[in-house]
């Protein structure tokens, strides 16, 4: 059996994520069902991006994901089914499979064009009804993978913005996404904190101009209610209140610099 794991940005109040789910199961009906989530904000590729790569590797191989991000549904833009360290992904070319591409070992992608897997008639609005879900269910009851489409050409990837040295010495960078708790985490990784790490000496970061302190371990290493930084579960470098909300505090969001001192 296999475990299909869905990732949308459709929320939960309407049908959509039911009838996904419907349609998997007429199909196949002993597929295991998993949701990575389904509030991802409307058409936030990057956001989707991010926590389908945070998901990824804990899952097992041969997982088939979901991910129905799509902001130009109903276009020329493709569907991809991508393989990536013995596990699948469907996908729209919208930059979905950016953090992915980047991390995970690549194996093939294909492009989704064989209609003998789709529904019979297909909605311009809904090709997560009417493509991903059926594709994904045939995938999990054992359709060759070659048999979706041809070999895809290229991949439509998104720019990521890098962290940056300054003459100071300074690790300049951003925030990226925000967690439900309202922790800004930043393109900053703890690689490249511990390649700015100087013996004996303890860095200082800033956000928007804010000193909020070294980087820590935990964030009750500060008393309720105060700025913490510190490297959080995703490996990056995250602005954080202990019991609070560095969103609704700073009221900062994405893009919002960030900067290590030495």
């Amino acid at each position: 059996m296999a475990i299909i794991a869905l990732m949308t940005d459709f929320g939960t109040r309407d049908h959509f994520v039911a009838t996904m789910k419907g349609v998997i199961l007429q199909i196949d009906p002993r597929a295991t069902i998993v949701d990575l989530t389904h509030e991802v904000d409307p058409q936030q590729v990057y956001e989707a991006a991010f926590t389908l790569r945070q998901a990824f590797p804990y899952f097992p191989d041969q997982t088939i994901f979901v991910a129905v991000v799509d902001p130009t549904v109903g276009t020329s833009r493709r569907i991809l089914a991508a393989r990536y360290s013995n596990r699948i992904l469907l996908v729209p070319d919208n930059g979905v499979l950016t953090l992915i591409h980047r991390d995970a070992e690549l194996q093939e992608v294909r492009v989704v064009e064989n209609r003998r897997f789709m529904a019979g008639s297909l909605s311009s609005t809904f090709h997560g009804r009417d493509i991903f879900a059926p594709v994904a269910a045939h995938l999990s009851k054992g359709v060759r993978f070659g048999e979706l489409g041809p070999v895809a050409d290229s991949l439509d990837l998104l720019e990521l913005a890098k962290p940056a040295r300054s003459g100071d010495g300074a690790l300049n960078g951003q925030v990226v996404y925000v967690d439900r708790f309202g922790n800004l985490v930043t393109n900053i990784s703890a690689l490249d904190l511990s390649a700015a790490n100087t013996p004996g000496h303890t860095h200082r970061v800033r956000v928007d101009g804010r000193d909020v302190g070294p980087v820590r371990i935990a964030y009750a290493d500060v008393p309720t209610g105060e700025f913490v930084a510190l490297i959080g579960s995703t490996d990056m470098l995250e602005i954080a209140v202990n019991q609070g909300s560095a969103h609704e505090q700073l009221a900062l969001g994405k893009g919002a610099r960030v900067t290590v001192e030495p």
